[in-house]
């Protein structure tokens, strides 16, 4: 109803369906952070696929043959999700992802 109301802005940024569960709401910028599978968007509020910024962060090749190895589903187990989105300080981010299963954290600047 949404999309034939034109009441809504659909994100176009990825075809591959990614799973999108983590959000971090800046609206002092007007942006939005998305976490993924692999993926972290930013994202403008006024308009979602405009000036789309995307970083690709992949668990290490290592860890996913071990998380393979271990059983697990490649394509919904042996991957990045990001789960935390944390503001850190006004230019920074908290982020960590599941690391197909080896947890891993950093900082993004967000410039």
């Amino acid at each position: 109803d949404l999309l034939l109301s034109n009441s809504c802005i659909p994100f176009l940024g990825s075809t591959e369906g990614l799973d999108f569960r983590t959000l971090l709401l800046d609206e002092e910028r007007g942006r939005l952070l998305v976490g993924t599978k692999d993926h972290i968007f930013l994202l403008n509020l006024v308009d979602v696929n405009k000036n789309v910024k995307k970083i690709y962060w992949p668990a290490a090749k290592e860890k996913v043959e071990l998380c393979k190895l271990a059983g697990k589903d490649a394509q919904t187990e042996c991957a990045n999700f990001i789960r935390v989105l944390q503001p850190y300080n006004r230019t920074h981010v908290y982020v960590c992802g599941t690391g197909a299963f080896h947890p891993l954290c950093g900082y993004i600047e967000l410039g």
